[in-house]
């Protein structure tokens, strides 16, 4: 192989050293910290209940706001690509806001969206639905920070497909909704799955967006990233690391599952 590609040796090899320098080091310090606790006293800063309960509430929020993103960034992919309509170039440009929107800005915006006073908040909470200072406003904010997730993996795939087949499918007397379901979805599932592990895992890990909105209250809105931030505080580093390990063990259970399901469907399909 190396003598077929010119530098593969370097390449290799510089290729390990990052790899190693952005994952395999950070993974090493979580062992470090976390080896001198021995098992049981791991078990017992790991399963606390006030920590369980961020691991649930972390992981709850970010699965319901990778759920709507899935639906409402095929939308948004689907408009931008279909559709030509006045100011599309903007609304395209707008959806990677998120990516460029420090993280502290998000969170006190949507907070101050979402109070109960806010120009948006006033009219959950006039329905009885708290938004700020509440689990829903952790979802909203994870959604926020998601959606250009999805909308950017399907967009590629949804531009790059063949009209003819959908002509085809017309010609044939299939329906709108049939031609949608059999012949454009089942092109879109790889890269919707790919959209919705990334908005995902980005939401596990999230903490600028959503410290401010999340109000932070023991036992009801605390997510597991802040309370690693209040061990560190705490110079409970054991701690820290035993509560990033199970979220560690967690994401990659969960992501490791979507990338086998996909791998599923691309040998079943015969990809």
């Amino acid at each position: 192989m190396g003598k077929v590609i010119p530098g593969y040796g370097f390449t290799l090899g510089l290729t390990l050293f990052y790899l190693s320098l952005i994952l395999f080091l950070p993974l090493a310090a979580f062992a470090f910290f976390s080896g001198g606790m021995g098992w049981e006293k791991f078990i017992l800063k790991a399963t606390e209940w006030r920590i369980v309960h961020g691991y649930i509430v972390s992981f709850l929020c970010a699965l319901a706001a990778a759920l709507v993103n899935a639906l409402f960034g095929l939308i948004l992919a689907w408009v931008l690509v279909r559709y030509q309509f006045p100011g599309k170039r903007l609304m395209d440009g707008l959806i990677d806001l998120p990516f460029a929107l420090p993280t502290a800005v998000a969170g006190i915006a949507l907070t101050t969206l979402y109070a109960e006073n806010g120009w948006l908040g006033q009219f959950f909470y006039s329905v009885g639905i708290p938004t700020a200072f509440s689990p829903v406003g952790i979802t909203i904010a994870l959604i926020f920070v998601g959606i250009p997730f999805v909308t950017r993996s399907v967009q590629p795939v949804l531009k790059d497909l063949d009209p003819q087949i959908e002509e085809a499918a017309d010609t044939l007397g299939a329906t709108k909704w049939l031609t949608f379901r059999r012949i454009i979805l089942p092109e879109l599932t790889a890269p919707l799955l790919t959209g919705f592990a990334l908005a995902f895992a980005r939401g596990i890990g999230e903490y600028g967006s959503v410290v401010f909105i999340a109000g932070n209250m023991p036992f009801e809105t605390e997510i597991a990233p802040l309370l690693i931030m209040t061990q560190l505080e705490q110079f409970d580093y054991q701690a820290a690391a035993a509560i990033a390990i199970v979220m560690l063990a967690i994401s990659f259970l969960t992501l490791l599952g979507i990338n086998g399901y996909q791998r599923y469907r691309a040998v079943k399909m015969g990809v």
